[in-house]
C-alpha cells in the first residue's frame, strides 16, 4: 500500500495555486499559473500537471479547495472538504508559524487581514470592492509607467527619496502618479511611493481597527514584492515574515485540512481521478427571483447534466436532485 498525500486547491480572480502534502505535513509539489478568465481550463491544467510529478507509491488520500472558486472546484475534482480562504490562510501560517498572531495576505484582486490569537481565528478583515490595496493596484499602475511587474520591486527599491501619492483610489493615485511625473520626480521614487501608498490603504481600510501585533506574517502573491515588505516594515515598525512559499499558502492550508479531515473520518476520498483533466464542462448563470436578493446563481454542467450550483444566500439552489424538476419546468435550465 502506497503513502497517503493530500492535494489542496486554491482558486482565485487572478491564480490558481495547488499543493500536495505528505503524510509528514511537507510540501512535495506545488503549481501557481494565472487563472485568465478560465478557472476550470486552469484547474484541469493544475490536475494535468500535478499528475506527472505523483509517482506510483503514492495515493491521494484527501482533496481540499478554497479560494473565491472553492465550490466550482470541489465539484470538478471531487473534494473532501471545501474551506473558506481564512480558514486556510491561517491554517497554513500555524502550520509553518505557530506563534503567529497577524497575517497580511494580498492577491491580486482581494487582500485580507487575519488575526490570529493562541492559534485560533480572533478576528479578520477584507477589502472592500476598491482594487487600490491589492496586487491589481501595482500592476495597473507599472503599466502606466512602462514597467514590467516583474521589475516593478527592484526599480521601486532603488528610491532615495519617495513621493506621496494619494492611494485611497486607484482613479486618484493614476492622476497624483502622472501629476509627479511632471514634476520630474524619479521613476524609482515614484514606484516606491505607489508602494507606500497601498501598504497605507491596506492598514487604513483593511486592517481598520484590528491590533497588528508581531509575529506578523505576508502571504500571497504580492509578498514577491520586496519594496511592498520594506514599506511594510517602515509603516508597522515591525520586522515581516514572509514564508518560502508565500504564494501558494492558501492550497498548502487546503491540503492541510483534507489531511487533518482524513485523519478525523478515516473516510475514502471523494477525487474522481486525474482522468478530470480531459472532461468537457459548461457553466452559466442565472437570477433566482425568489426574494428580493435576486442572488446570481452559477451552475456546472457535464453533458447536458447539472453537477453543482452556488452562489445564493441561501442553500435554496445547492441541492441539485431536490430542484431538478422545478428548473425544468420553469425554463431556467435552457
Amino acid at each position: 500500500m502506497g503513502k497517503n498525500i493530500y492535494l489542496g486547491i486554491d482558486v482565485g480572480s487572478v491564480t490558481t495555486k495547488c499543493a500536495v502534502m505528505g503524510e509528514d505535513m511537507e510540501l512535495i509539489a506545488h503549481h501557481y499559473i494565472p487563472t485568465s478568465g478560465k478557472p476550470i481550463a486552469q484547474i484541469q491544467k493544475l490536475i494535468r500537471e500535478i499528475s506527472k510529478e505523483i509517482l506510483p507509491d503514492l495515493n491521494i488520500a484527501g482533496v481540499g479547495t478554497t479560494g473565491s472558486a472553492r465550490y466550482l472546484a470541489g465539484e470538478i475534482v471531487g473534494a473532501d472538504i471545501i474551506k473558506n480562504e481564512i480558514t486556510a490562510h491561517a491554517i497554513a501560517a500555524t502550520h509553518y508559524f505557530p506563534d503567529v498572531r497577524t497575517i497580511i495576505e494580498i492577491g491580486g484582486q482581494d487582500s485580507k487581514i487575519i488575526i490570529i490569537r493562541n492559534g485560533v481565528v480572533a478576528d479578520f478583515g477584507m477589502n472592500t470592492v476598491c482594487a487600490a490595496g491589492t496586487g491589481s493596484f501595482l500592476d495597473h499602475q507599472a503599466l502606466r509607467l512602462g514597467i514590467r511587474i516583474e521589475e516593478f520591486a527592484g526599480e521601486a527599491i532603488k528610491s532615495k527619496d519617495p513621493v506621496r501619492i494619494a492611494g485611497r483610489c486607484t482613479v486618484f493615485a493614476e492622476s497624483d502618479m502622472i501629476h509627479k511625473q511632471q514634476m520630474g520626480h524619479s521613476t524609482p521614487d515614484i514606484l516606491y511611493g505607489l508602494c507606500q501608498a497601498l501598504v497605507r490603504n491596506y492598514i487604513n481600510n483593511v486592517g481598520l481597527g484590528k491590533r497588528i501585533e508581531a509575529p506578523i506574517i505576508f502571504q500571497g502573491g504580492v509578498a514577491y514584492n520586496k519594496a511592498i515588505i520594506r514599506a511594510f516594515e517602515e509603516e508597522l515598525g515591525q520586522e515581516i515574515m514572509v514564508p518560502h512559499h508565500h504564494e501558494v499558502m492558501g492550497a498548502i492550508g487546503a491540503a492541510i485540512i483534507a489531511w487533518e479531515n482524513h485523519e478525523t473520518t478515516g473516510a475514502r476520498t471523494r477525487f474522481k481521478g486525474f482522468s478530470i483533466s480531459d472532461i468537457c464542462y459548461e457553466t452559466s448563470t442565472f437570477t433566482c427571483n425568489g426574494c428580493p436578493n435576486q442572488c446570481e446563481i452559477a451552475q456546472l454542467k457535464q453533458g447536458g447534466q447539472i453537477l453543482a450550483r452556488w452562489g445564493g444566500r441561501c442553500e435554496k439552489w445547492e441541492n441539485v436532485s431536490h430542484v431538478m424538476d422545478k428548473c425544468e419546468n420553469t425554463g431556467v435550465l435552457s
